[in-house]
């Protein structure tokens, strides 16, 4: 699930029924909630690119991790993504180091991202508890 945006709507209905937190509060959850959202979609782009992998590359993996989020999960999407940048890469550079440092160095992004994004989705839901119980 897009726990971005999901964090946001929440923070949004319960400030809608409630009035809470105020404009400052809501206005910084709001941007972490973006922020997040946009970690999440660049992240694994980001470290492809810093892995030596090609724009073209980049997307097909993207492709790849999109459609396998509806047919198998966090880590198929993990290993899918992981084995189309090695694939695409070994293919373009006819070097399988190359391809593997890329493949690498994405998965390792992909994975820093989800931790990323985690610990800003948590902070929103410590605001909003804090929020609740004040």
């Amino acid at each position: 699930m897009p726990g971005a945006p999901l964090s946001v709507a929440g923070v949004l209905v319960y400030w809608w029924a409630t009035g809470e937190p105020g404009t400052v509060l809501l206005v910084v959850l709001v941007l972490i909630g973006v922020l997040t959202w946009v970690v999440d979609f660049v992240g694994g782009a980001v470290a492809a690119r810093v892995g030596g992998a090609s724009n073209l590359t980049a997307v097909v993996a993207g492709l790849v991790g999109l459609v396998l989020f509806f047919v198998t999960g966090p880590l198929g999407i993990i290993l899918g993504v992981t084995a189309t940048v090695f694939a695409v890469e070994f293919y373009r550079q006819q070097d399988a180091r190359k391809g593997l440092k890329a493949a690498l160095v994405t998965t390792a992004g992909m994975l820093a991202s989800g931790v990323v994004q985690a610990l800003l989705t948590g902070s929103i839901l410590v605001a909003m508890v804090g929020v609740a119980l004040l």
